[in-house]
Order: C-alpha cells, then sequence, then structure tokens
C-alpha cells in the first residue's frame, strides 16, 4: 500500500489516501484500520460492486478479533460478530437493498447496537449519516484503464470530533 496525501478543505474531516494492488493487502488495510477503531465507531463503506468493501470489512473482523466468517450481508442484511477478545462486536451491514433511508435503518436497531459495537456499513451513503456525528467514510474506488484489475485508491475520511485527532495515516503502515 502506498499513502496518497490529500488535503481536506474542511478542518472536520481528516483524510489519508492510498493505493491498494491486491484483495490481500485490502484486508491488511481493514487489519490496520481495525486498530483505530473503538466501540460505538461508524464505518460507512462506499465503492461499486466488486470494489473490495467485504474485502476490507473481513480485515477489520480480523483485526477486532471477531468470531465467524464476515461475508457479505445482502440477503441477510445484517450479520453480528461478537468479540472472542473482549473487544466490540462487529456490525456488518449491507444496505444496499434498503432504499428508505434511516426509516428503513432503524428497523434494524443499530442505534442500540452502536454504543458497544463497531458497525459497518456497505452502501450507506444517504441512509445511515445520522446515526452518528462522528463516522470513518472509506471510499473505494477502482483505478480505471489500469491493467492491474486488482487496484484501488482508498480514500479514508473520519467525520466529527471523534475523528479529529486519529492519525489516518497510520493505518496505511
Amino acid at each position: 500500500m502506498e499513502a496518497l496525501h490529500s488535503p481536506e478543505a474542511d478542518p472536520a474531516v481528516r483524510s489519508a489516501r492510498l493505493s491498494v494492488d491486491s484483495p490481500e493487502r485490502m484486508r491488511d488495510l481493514g487489519r490496520s484500520v481495525a486498530g483505530l477503531l473503538r466501540p460505538g465507531d461508524l464505518v460507512m463503506l462506499t465503492g461499486e460492486l466488486g470494489a473490495g468493501k467485504t474485502t476490507l470489512t473481513r480485515g477489520l473482523g480480523e483485526g477486532l478479533g471477531v468470531r465467524g466468517a464476515v461475508t457479505s450481508p445482502t440477503f441477510v442484511i445484517a450479520r453480528v460478530h461478537p468479540s472472542l477478545t473482549g473487544g466490540p462486536a462487529l456490525v456488518h451491514v449491507d444496505a444496499y437493498r434498503l432504499g428508505g433511508g434511516l426509516d428503513e435503518m432503524e428497523d434494524l436497531d443499530l442505534d442500540v447496537s452502536l454504543p458497544e459495537s463497531v458497525v459497518v456499513v456497505e452502501w450507506g451513503d444517504g441512509k445511515v449519516e445520522d446515526l452518528s456525528d462522528d463516522r470513518l467514510h472509506v471510499l473505494i474506488h477502482r483505478v480505471t484503464g489500469d491493467t492491474d484489475d486488482d487496484h484501488r485508491e482508498v480514500t479514508l475520511r473520519g467525520h466529527g470530533a471523534r475523528w479529529s485527532d486519529v492519525d489516518l495515516e497510520s493505518a496505511t503502515v
């Protein structure tokens, strides 16, 4: 992974950009980002189909030390992976099929899970931002025109006071 610096115009948003060249490196990134997470964190994952959102979440689960294989929750909407290490559980949500915004998300009781868990939401744009003023938004872009189909540009954006002093660049090591 190669870190790319990108200053944000909004001082309330911290960010880091990096290049990821394989699914294994995407999992490595997830394990590294897990080291920055704590109970109550909301992580939004944005990227096209096949960009690596679930692969990153597998790494998050490994880094958090949770039970169970992390797979796409597309058909069950949400999966809870309890911690094996006494840390926070991982709640993995796929909001792709949910179109009703926060109203439909409220039916999942994510606000109840959020204080003691790390909640990761794939396809959450425009649906879960109101769950927390503080969130980590991970944007994954497939690099087009590249001969390497596994090459991704990933941007980590920390929104709110929770992320104001977190060194997102440290997740790229």
